[in-house]
Parts: C-alpha cells; sequence; structure tokens
C-alpha cells in the first residue's frame, strides 16, 4: 500500500519542479539519497547548481512550510549536496541551497521560493 503523505510529498515535488522549470531552472536530479538526507531536486540556474528542499503542507496549524527545514536539516542536505558535487567532480561550480514551500489550498496552490536559503 502506497503512503497518503508520500504520494502528496511527490505532488508537491511535481509542482515545484513544474515551477522551477517555468523560471527557466533545469532539473537534473530528483530524490538524490545519500547517507545524510534526500535532496528533492537538483536543478541548474544558468551556472549555478540548486538544491532544493520541497516542503508541502494542507494547513498552516503547524506553521508554514519552510518553518519545518530547520538548520540541522539543511547541514544535512549540505552534506548530502557535498556528495553530489564530488560524485560528479564538479566542486568548483558555485551552489546553492533552496526552498520551495507550498501550501496546497483547496482554491489552488501558494508556493513559496526561498532562494539562498543554505547560508
Amino acid at each position: 500500500m502506497t503512503d497518503p503523505r508520500k504520494i502528496f510529498g511527490d505532488r508537491g515535488e511535481d509542482l515545484a519542479a513544474g515551477y522551477l522549470k517555468k523560471k527557466e531552472i533545469k532539473i537534473l536530479a530528483r530524490q538524490y539519497k545519500t547517507k545524510f538526507a534526500e535532496i528533492d531536486l537538483i536543478a541548474k540556474d544558468g551556472d549555478e547548481i540548486v538544491f532544493v528542499e520541497v516542503k508541502t503542507r494542507r494547513t498552516l496549524a503547524f506553521g508554514y512550510p519552510e518553518e519545518s527545514v530547520t538548520p540541522a536539516k539543511l547541514r544535512k542536505i549540505q552534506q548530502a549536496a557535498a556528495q553530489y558535487l564530488a560524485e560528479n567532480k564538479i566542486n568548483h561550480v558555485p551552489h546553492r541551497v533552496d526552498i520551495i514551500a507550498i501550501h496546497w489550498k483547496e482554491e489552488g496552490q501558494e508556493v513559496h521560493h526561498i532562494v539562498g536559503a543554505g547560508g
């Protein structure tokens, strides 16, 4: 049986990927897994590699989606990003960590893109 949370999260990632494509940001990989973390989307924005954490919520009862990305989570994403860069021998390429926060409302989705959230 498929986990409904996984399905909902995948829908959020699909929306985020479409959002980035509309901004002419190319998607390079999805759900890149390492021992440190999973990176939801890896993209290329001009000459910069972008590691994207996607957070999707139906309700704001527990806060905005981006508020759930803690400094510890960002560190894990940065470790996974370093592994991706090393594996692909592109350590010298500029890179950043972004967050795409999605509030999935009945009347449509609200997308908030935080550029350079990873410090």
